[in-house]
């Protein structure tokens, strides 16, 4: 049972991890707590944004829409490998998902198919969106990648986490397909190799 850490632990961690990061207005206190709690933590969760252009993704994913306000994660990777904070507490990203998925990644053991959406994602994740249109062919810049990466192992090197904490939303909610471009395996390994 993880407590989410303050949010000035997370910018500490994310900088101490040399991760390029741009707080966004109130990031602080932008969230979602009245809906509901944030905690315990026990992942980070990966995204992709389905948009194109840096500051409307970032805007996007800060006010959310009508139908599902923002902050819709708490930090978005942008293209040249920036994070931009944009909410910090219970935000609008992970949904609803497979408990089975959540008790391995708590146990840090192999994803089951995900094949059930019965459990609060939101409360117990960490979100990152990434700037990309998810289609397959848009480009995942080398600066983007890393800063994943390093934003991912930030988190988990705090909670003492092994990047088995670490998965996609196509891993968690059925019909989900992001992140899309790269296979979450490759990124656990890439996260495995900045904790070590």
């Amino acid at each position: 049972m993880a407590s989410p850490m303050s949010a000035s632990g997370f910018l500490d961690a994310l900088r101490a991890e040399d991760v390029c990061v741009v707080e966004v207005g109130d990031w602080r206190h932008h969230n979602r707590n009245h809906k509901g709690p944030w905690g315990p933590v026990h992942g980070v969760m990966i995204h992709h944004t389905v948009t194109r252009g840096s500051e409307r993704t970032v805007e996007i994913c800060r006010d959310g829409f009508e139908d599902l306000p923002g902050p819709l994660c708490h930090g978005v990777v942008t293209k040249d490998g920036t994070v931009h904070l944009v909410g910090y507490g219970r935000a609008n990203h992970a949904g609803l998902g497979d408990d089975d998925v959540l008790r391995a990644v708590i146990a840090e053991k192999a994803l089951p198919h995900d094949n059930e959406a019965n459990t609060d994602g939101n409360r117990h994740f960490y979100g990152f969106e990434c700037e990309n249109l998810g289609d397959g062919e848009d480009p995942w810049p080398e600066a983007q990648l890393e800063a994943v990466a390093k934003a991912a192992a930030a988190v988990c090197r705090h909670h003492g986490w092994t990047e088995r904490s670490v998965i996609g939303h196509l891993e968690w909610q059925p019909g989900k397909v992001d992140p899309r471009g790269f296979t979450m395996a490759w990124l656990r390994e890439r996260v495995r190799d900045h904790l070590k």
